[in-house]
């Protein structure tokens, strides 16, 4: 019998074979409908007589008794036609593979919040007895509201021929997991389509290595789960109060990722934000067509021919006695045939649409014109003017001031031949003149030049003014300048002296080596705004868990005791600086009340907060927070920093 199959076969009388997903190894899996309780199923079809239908079948048996909803559970196992098959549960989402390929790696608290319910799920099915066996980025699903769900259960094992019961490697997969959600490359030891992590002297590298910023718990997860193994790294730091993070069970794993990750509120739908578009089917608008005119057939000249029994019907009542159509008359001989109607072959075809009323009987017929429209009428050429006038204008004699002296006529009379109005010009051949026809000036004329000569006179006379009262070394108006004059505090403060000798270095006693870019801290003094120093590139914003750390900054040693009256710092992008003042080198956290505070971008001055200058040696400035970057990272840069005071 052929045990093949393919799309439309039904298994057991209820599986009907939908897609082929995949196809290994002499097995098929499918997507498949399930007839009697109408879902969507997950088929795994292998030959009966394949060395692995026994295993695949025990896997099946095993794997029910995991009762988690993150876990896809077994629906059905039997063999039929020779042919041995698995029904699991139907899962949707993205699996971890394609969401590392896809949109990068994760950030820290999402890939530790992934992982850590991956490792509270698989320690349920530990303490039934049951192992995973194959838990690679392919078997783990995160859906659209940042659920994690588990595909493979047993039978992925039992399908690769792997044997039941490896406890150790599900451990070292969930290091895997963590491993490839931070760096976006697979170490192992189950086999995955994920690129392989890089390995150095036969050894993988730590997520660290293999990708900047990733938190140092984070990293000592992993070596822990590396010490386990053939290739051992030294140690001897503490995290979360012992001397070695706990991964010998996977309850141990989801606990000390879970310490790291801190507060879960919204990690599941930060989860779902993190899941690319992939396969998402977008919505397409069509633009709006208006809805067309009916057709005004009254405005329309194409003949209309009347209907056959229209035109054999007299106008007016049938006379009686007039036989119908086909019948005989009274003398026995047939009656008239109607007259054929005319030939309307001859009327052109148009394109129309039908325009359907309120009854259905009644239709119009929207359709284009049988005749052209008749044309514009022709633009008349405008009246030709000459360039320039012919003549000269002269005031019209019968135009005088007017009763208000505005130009209005003296009197306005109907006779045509002594037109008046507003105007009072018009066009002859006599010379111009500002002048009426009785020697008169014209109104307001030499008002208007007297105020004009009277004004450049005064602004004469006031530049001249001016220009005395300076060359005398005096003000503007006169007066003799301030020779001390008064200034504000803030003033005085940016007057002060600025501090020499003063050196830095890097301060960060809430990092594991307690270093951060030393090499370019000497950029902030050394006058030039071209040259930065660089806090490291954080995953996450500083502050209280879950923060990483609290702060990170600069220790400035001034040499001596010094008078601090304030502290310019030019930095790039929006960050929190505090000044702490101290008189021998801190060696912890700054704690307390700062000396002064300030927060914005490009240039910010510390000032003490009572307005005067503050004694210290040492000055630490605090950065509490740091600006965002591309990537959603963050990173503060610092350009310059000038030290104002005076000795002590």
């Amino acid at each position: 019998m052929a045990t093949s199959t393919r799309s439309g076969d039904v298994l057991a009388g209820r599986y009907r074979l939908i897609d082929l997903l995949s196809e290994s190894g002499g097995g098929r899996f499918w997507r498949a409908h399930d007839a009697v309780l109408e879902r969507f199923v997950a088929l795994h079809v292998i030959d009966a007589d394949d060395p692995r239908a026994p295993g695949l079948v025990e896997a099946a048996r095993t794997s029910a008794a995991v009762v988690d909803p993150r876990i896809l559970r077994v629906l059905d196992a039997a063999e039929e036609d020779d042919r041995c098959f698995v029904v699991n549960e139907w899962g949707t989402g993205t699996s971890l593979d394609i969401l590392v390929t896809h949109a990068g790696p994760l950030g820290p608290r999402r890939a530790a919040w992934l992982v850590a319910d991956v490792a509270d799920a698989i320690a349920g099915a530990h303490a039934v007895g049951v192992t995973h066996g194959r838990l690679n980025p392919e078997n783990v699903l995160i859906d659209r509201y940042g659920s994690v769900r588990l595909i493979g259960m047993c039978v992925d094992a039992a399908l690769h021929g792997l044997p039941p019961g490896d406890v150790q490697g599900d451990l070292e997969d969930l290091g895997g997991l963590l491993y490839c959600a931070l760096t976006g490359v697979w170490p192992g030891p189950s086999g995955s389509i994920v690129p392989a992590a890089p390995r150095e002297n036969g050894a993988f590298l730590s997520p660290r290595q293999v990708r900047a910023g990733v938190p140092k718990p984070l990293d000592l997860v992993w070596r822990e789960f590396e010490c386990t193994g053939e290739h051992h790294h030294g140690h001897g730091r503490r995290m979360f109060g012992v001397e070695h993070p706990d991964v010998s069970s996977a309850r141990g794993i989801a606990d000390e990722l879970l310490a790291f990750v801190g507060d879960p509120t919204g990690m599941p739908e930060s989860l779902a934000q993190a899941i690319p578009p992939v396969n998402e089917l977008r919505p397409v608008w069509l633009p709006s067509v208006e809805d067309p005119l009916p057709h005004d057939s009254s405005r329309d000249d194409i003949p209309v021919v009347r209907p056959a029994q229209e035109r054999d019907e007299p106008e007016g009542d049938e006379p009686e006695g007039e036989p119908a159509a086909g019948q005989a008359d009274a003398g026995g001989e047939p009656a008239r045939e109607p007259a054929s109607p005319p030939d309307v072959t001859d009327l052109p075809t148009e394109a129309g649409m039908p325009v359907f009323g309120e009854d259905d009987d009644e239709v119009q017929w929207l359709r284009t014109r049988s005749t052209p429209p008749p044309p514009p009428p022709p633009f008349e050429d405008p009246p030709e003017r000459p360039l320039f006038a012919d003549g000269v204008r002269r005031p019209r004699p019968d135009l005088g001031p007017g009763p208000a002296g505005n130009g209005w006529p003296a009197s306005v009379t109907d006779d045509p031949a002594s037109p008046t109005g507003y105007w009072p010009w018009e066009e002859d051949g006599s010379p111009s003149s500002d002048f009426e026809a009785t020697g008169e000036i014209v109104p307001g004329r030499s008002w208007l030049r007297l105020a004009l000569g009277v004004a450049v006179a005064l602004l004469l006379l006031v530049g001249i003014a001016v220009a005395f009262n300076l060359g005398r070394g005096r003000t503007v108006l006169g007066g003799d300048p301030d020779e001390e004059p008064t200034s504000s505090p803030s003033a005085s403060a940016s007057q002060a002296s600025v501090l020499r000798d003063v050196t830095a270095t890097d301060f960060d006693p809430l990092g594991t080596d307690g270093e951060e870019n030393p090499g370019s801290v000497p950029d902030v003094l050394d006058g030039r705004v071209s040259t930065t120093w660089r806090t490291s590139t954080y995953k996450d914003q500083l502050g209280p868990p879950p923060g990483l750390k609290t702060g990170v900054g600069i220790l400035l040693d001034l040499g001596e005791p010094r008078q601090v009256s304030e502290v310019d710092v030019r930095l790039l992008g929006a960050t929190t600086v505090e000044l702490h003042a101290y008189d021998e080198p801190p060696t912890q956290a700054p704690t307390g009340r700062p000396l002064a505070r300030a927060e914005g971008a490009d240039q910010l001055t510390l000032t003490p907060t009572d307005g005067t200058s503050a004694p210290a040696r040492y000055l630490v400035l605090w950065l509490t927070s740091l600006p965002e970057v591309d990537g959603g990272d963050f990173r503060a840069e610092i350009a310059e920093v000038v030290v104002r005071g005076e000795r002590a």
